[in-house]
């Protein structure tokens, strides 16, 4: 048991480095790192929530952390299995914007329909709201997660549906600076 938890098979890690932006050294070094966290090889929920208490001390990203829980967990079985994360990682912190559009998009179609509805985005903001507490200044019209998605939606939701396609969402997106600088900024702590 022991030599299949320190290191990863040369299969995996050749699927790994074809199907993310990392190279086998970072691969093989968060490896090691989530091997040392979760030694079974799987990350739970919990787990998870935890890390973002970590980043969010002064808000309470438990809601927001099992959202983007949901995502990583590609399927779902509870779980976010090393592949799983070093995929997610990957998209986040290294894709280019249409890969992290899509990513966003998958976060915001709670149930997974093919559509943004208003009272899931309302949803993940308020839960981003919650993470970041008032350690954010906003706007007159931003200031309430439901100014915001209202906002968000007159801007997007160009057929005016009530809902936004993936079109939609990546157009209205790129077409919204401060969510293409927060996408365009990537982290690269595996170095």
């Amino acid at each position: 048991m022991g030599n299949c938890y320190n290191r990863l098979k040369h299969e995996e890690l050749r699927e790994l480095q074809q199907t993310t932006h990392f190279t086998k050294k970072e691969i093989q070094k968060w490896y090691k790192d989530f091997m040392v966290d979760c030694p079974n090889g799987r990350l739970k929920k919990e787990e998870f929530q935890t890390v973002y208490q970590q980043f969010f001390p002064d808000g309470d990203p438990s809601k927001f952390a099992t959202f983007v829980f949901n995502v990583f967990d590609s399927d779902k079985d509870g779980y976010i299995t090393f592949k799983e994360f070093i995929a997610a990682l990957s998209v986040t912190s290294r894709g280019n914007i249409e890969e992290k559009l899509d990513w966003a998009f998958n976060l915001y179609d709670l149930d997974n329909d093919g559509f943004i509805t208003q009272t899931e985005m309302l949803d993940i903001v308020e839960a981003i709201y919650a993470m970041v507490g008032n350690s954010i200044d906003l706007p007159e019209d931003e200031n309430t997660p439901d100014k915001r998605v209202k906002k968000i939606f007159t801007m997007m939701d160009k057929n005016n549906d009530g809902k936004l396609s993936k079109e939609e969402f990546r157009e209205g997106s790129k077409n919204d600076s401060y969510i293409v600088q927060a996408l365009s900024t990537g982290f690269d702590q595996a170095e």
